[in-house]
C-alpha cells in the first residue's frame, strides 16, 4: 500500500509537471520573436563577396537599432516570465551563501596595512588602511557604495598610493567600456584634487618624488592603449608630457613600478612580441631606456632584484620559457645568462622574488606548481598539492625582506584559501578560507576528478569534473561543459559558490582544457590559434562526445557555455555538431570574426592579428571565413540558445551577437528557444555590483534548469 501511494504520488507530480510545461507552451505559443529588417550589405575581399543582411545593426546611436534590441529583450522577458520567481529564488539562494560583511586578508605595504571589505547590504567594496598596526584606527580611502550612487554602472580601478602615503590616484569607469577617468585624492584631508585625466586605462604609477604620476591613454576610436603621459600634481592636464607613443597598431602599452621600487617600467606588448623601457623612479624627468628592443617572436618579462634583472623569456627557442639574468647596467639580450634552463614539459608562468628565495610559478601536465628556490642554491622544493582539479598561485607579496610567501589555493570542490607559508620553516598558516554560508555546504559531499578525452588527431585533452557524490553514470545526468580556449589563457579549476546551485540539483560541471589555452604549456596554445584554430573547436566537440560515450550525460542533457572568445567557440561547435547539445549559453560572443578582423577601427582588432590572423591576407581570410560562426549559419536544427551581450561592450561589440541572433532566427529550421538578452547599461564584464552580477547568473541557471524541467 505504501509503495502504491508513493507510485501514485510520483505519478501525480509527473503529470502535474507535464501539465505545467504544456500550459507554459500554450502561454508562449502566440508570442512572436522580433524580426530584424533585412538590408543587404555587400562586403568584398580578395574577390570574395559576402552579403551581410544585418550590417545596419552596428549603429549604436540609431533609434531603430535600440528599438530592435529592446524588442529582443521584451521577447526574452515574456518567454521566460514563468521562470521569474525561480530566478528570484536562485538569486536569494546564491546570495545566501555569500558572507556579506566580508573582507580581504590585510597586507603590509610601506608602513600601512591595506584591506578591502564589504558591508552587509553593500554592493561595492570599501578600500581602507591602518597605519603601522591592525589595531590602529581605520582610514577609509574609498567607499564605492557612496561613489556608485546614481550610476547604473560603476567601477573603481587602479588605486595607487604615493610613496609618502599622502595621495592616492584612482580610476573610475561609469559606462563599462573600460575607459577610465583618473583623479587624485589627498588621503590626509579627504580632498579630491582638481586634476582630472580622461580616456585612460585606469591605472597610474607614482615616481618617487610624490608629485609625478605616469598613466596610459587609450585611442578614442580603437580603445588601444597607445600612449604614456606624465602628469605633475596641480598642473593643468593640457600640460602633461607625452613620454611614449606606441605607433605599431598591433601593440598596446602599459606602465608599472618594480617591486624593488627603484624602476618605472613601460611595457609594449603584442601577442608574440614584447619590449620594455626602464627609468629610475628617482628621476622622473629623465628619459626611459630600452631594456631590449623588440624582435618579432621574442617574448620576455622583467623583475628587478639587487643589481640585476631576472628575465622570463622564450629566447633561444625556449617554447615553454626559461629564466635568465642580466646586470641592470647591461640589459640587452646578449648579456642574458641562464638561471633555469628550458624544459619541454614544464611551462614557466611567472616568478616572485624575495631576499632569500626565488619562487617560480610553473605548469606541468596541466597543473600549477609553486617551486621554492633558496638563493643559496641548497634545498629547493615544491609545495605539495594532491588534487588534480586545483589551482595554486602566488598572492599579494609586496615585501622583499620576508621568509613568508602568501599564496592562494582552491579546487572545484574546495573553497579558496589565502595561505601564509614560511619558506624557511615550511610552516603554513591559513589566513582566510572562503566561507560558504547557509549551513548546507560540505566539500566531502562532492566528487572531483580529471579525465582525458581523445581528440580526432589522437591528442589527449584533459577534462575536469565536479558533481555531487552518488551520481550514477547512466547517461541521464544534466551536464554543463565550459571552456574558453584562446589567447593562451589556461582554464584553471576554481571554486564557485554559485555553481553549487547546479550541482545540488543534479548537474555535473565539466571544464574542457582545450587547445588554444596554455593548460599543457605553450605548444598547447600554439596548436589552437591562427591556422590551427579549428583544433580548439574540434577538441571541445571531442570532449562532448567522450562525456556522452562515458555515460556522464547524453545529447538530451548536455549543455555548453562560453563567453567572449569562448562565445566564438560556442558558435563554431553548434555549426559543426548542433545535435550534441540540448542548450547553449553564449555570453558576449565574438561571432562575426571576418568582418570584425577586417575593420581596424573596431576596438582591439589590430592587436589580435597574431591570435586569429590578418584577413587582409587571403590565406587567413579564407581560413577565418571557414569557421566564423556568423558566416556559417546554415539551414539546420540548432540547440536551445541564450545569447547575452552589453550595449557598451568594448571587447566584443554588441552588434556581433545581435546580428548572429537575427540571422539564426531566419535561417534555422528548428523551433527551439533562441533568446538575446542585452544589458543596456553595461559592457563586456556585465553588471558591476556583486549582487547585480548574481542576477545575471540566476538568469543563466534558470534557462538551463527550465530546459531540464527542474522548477525549484
Amino acid at each position: 500500500m505504501k509503495n502504491y501511494s508513493a507510485f501514485l504520488f510520483t505519478t501525480l507530480i509527473f503529470v502535474a509537471s507535464i501539465n505545467t510545461i504544456t500550459a507554459q507552451k500554450k502561454m508562449t505559443k502566440n508570442i512572436q520573436p522580433p524580426v530584424a529588417k533585412i538590408v543587404p550589405k555587400q562586403l568584398e575581399k580578395h574577390g570574395d563577396i559576402r552579403i551581410d543582411n544585418y550590417y545596419w545593426l552596428n549603429q549604436r546611436e540609431d533609434k531603430e537599432v535600440i528599438d530592435y534590441l529592446n524588442a529582443e529583450n521584451k521577447y526574452y522577458e515574456q518567454m521566460t516570465a514563468h521562470t521569474k520567481e525561480f530566478q528570484k529564488e536562485l538569486f536569494e539562494e546564491m546570495k545566501g551563501r555569500i558572507k556579506e560583511d566580508d573582507s580581504s586578508v590585510p597586507y603590509l605595504y610601506n608602513g600601512y596595512w591595506y584591506i578591502s571589505r564589504f558591508e552587509k547590504g553593500g554592493d561595492y567594496p570599501i578600500y581602507a588602511r591602518k597605519k603601522g598596526s591592525l589595531d590602529a584606527p581605520e582610514e577609509i580611502m574609498f567607499n564605492c557604495n557612496e561613489l556608485a550612487k546614481g550610476h547604473a554602472y560603476f567601477q573603481l580601478g587602479g588605486v595607487s598610493v604615493s610613496p609618502d602615503n599622502k595621495f592616492a590616484a584612482f580610476g573610475v569607469d561609469k559606462v563599462s567600456r573600460r575607459i577610465y577617468t583618473i583623479q587624485i585624492k589627498n588621503l590626509d584631508t579627504g580632498e579630491i584634487l582638481s586634476d582630472k585625466i580622461e580616456n585612460c586605462t585606469g591605472g597610474s604609477v607614482w615616481a618617487n618624488d610624490n608629485q609625478t604620476i605616469f598613466y596610459t591613454v587609450k585611442d578614442p576610436v580603437t580603445l588601444r592603449s597607445n600612449k604614456i603621459f606624465k602628469h605633475k600634481i596641480g598642473t593643468d592636464v593640457s600640460q602633461d608630457v607625452l613620454v611614449f607613443e606606441e605607433k605599431d597598431e598591433t601593440f598596446s602599452v602599459f606602465i608599472y613600478k618594480e617591486k624593488s621600487r627603484k624602476y618605472l617600467v613601460i611595457g609594449s606588448q603584442s601577442t608574440m612580441t614584447s619590449e620594455f623601457q626602464i627609468l629610475n623612479a628617482d628621476t622622473p624627468d629623465s628619459e626611459f631606456k630600452v631594456f631590449q628592443k623588440r624582435t618579432r617572436g621574442l617574448e620576455y618579462s622583467i623583475s628587478h632584484f639587487g643589481d640585476s634583472f631576472y628575465v622570463v623569456t622564450n629566447k633561444d627557442k625556449a617554447t615553454n620559457f626559461k629564466l635568465m639574468k642580466t646586470p641592470e647596467t647591461a640589459t640587452s639580450k646578449d648579456n642574458w645568462t641562464d638561471v633555469i634552463a628550458h624544459r619541454k614539459d614544464v611551462l614557466i608562468e611567472d616568478i616572485e622574488i624575495f631576499r632569500d628565495y626565488l619562487v617560480v610559478e610553473e605548469r606541468n601536465n596541466g597543473l600549477t606548481k609553486l617551486r621554492i628556490m633558496p638563493w643559496s642554491g641548497q634545498g629547493e622544493y615544491y609545495l605539495p598539492f594532491e588534487s588534480e582539479t586545483y589551482t595554486a598561485y602566488t598572492s599579494t607579496n609586496v615585501d622583499f625582506d620576508t621568509d613568508v610567501l602568501r599564496y592562494g589555493y582552491q579546487s572545484l570542490k574546495t573553497p579558496s584559501s589565502v595561505i601564509d607559508f614560511n619558506m624557511k620553516t615550511k610552516e603554513k598558516e591559513v589566513k582566510k578560507e572562503q566561507e560558504v554560508l547557509g549551513g548546507k555546504f560540505d566539500k566531502n559531499n562532492y566528487e572531483e576528478k580529471r579525465i582525458w578525452a581523445t581528440a580526432g588527431d589522437g591528442v589527449k585533452v584533459p577534462v575536469s569534473l565536479v558533481y555531487r557524490k552518488g551520481v550514477e553514470l547512466n547517461g541521464g545526468n544534466p551536464l554543463l561543459q565550459y571552456a574558453y580556449g584562446s589567447y593562451g589563457y589556461s582554464m584553471d579549476c576554481t571554486f564557485s559558490t554559485t555553481r553549487l546551485s547546479l550541482l545540488d540539483r543534479g548537474f555535473i560541471f565539466a571544464i574542457a582544457h582545450i587547445r588554444g589555452g596554455e593548460d599543457l604549456g605553450r605548444p598547447w596554445y600554439d596548436d589552437g590559434k591562427l591556422l590551427k584554430k579549428k583544433n580548439t573547436f574540434t577538441d571541445f566537440v571531442d570532449c562532448s562526445k567522450f562525456l556522452i560515450e562515458s555515460k556522464y550525460t547524453s545529447s538530451k542533457h548536455l549543455y555548453a557555455e562560453g563567453g567572449s572568445a569562448g562565445g566564438l567557440l560556442m558558435g563554431a561547435v553548434i555549426n559543426m555538431n548542433p545535435e550534441l547539445y540540448n542548450g547553449v549559453i553564449a555570453s558576449v560572443p565574438f561571432v562575426d570574426v571576418v568582418t570584425t578582423m577586417l575593420d581596424d577601427s573596431i576596438p582591439l582588432t589590430t592587436g589580435e592579428y597574431d591570435e586569429w590572423g590578418n584577413p587582409n591576407e587571403k590565406e587567413y581570410y579564407e581560413y577565418m571565413k571557414s569557421y566564423s560562426p556568423y558566416d556559417n549559419v546554415a539551414p539546420k536544427n540548432y540547440p536551445n540558445m541564450l545569447v547575452t551581450t552589453g550595449l557598451h561592450d568594448s571587447q566584443v561589440q554588441y552588434w556581433e551577437p545581435a546580428k548572429w541572433v537575427a540571422k539564426l532566427r531566419t535561417v534555422k529550421t528548428d523551433k527551439n528557444l533562441l533568446y538575446l538578452d542585452t544589458n543596456m547599461d553595461t559592457g563586456h564584464g556585465g553588471a558591476s555590483g556583486r549582487f547585480e552580477a548574481l542576477k545575471e547568473i540566476a538568469k543563466e541557471f534558470a534557462f538551463l534548469l527550465d530546459l531540464e524541467g527542474i522548477k525549484k
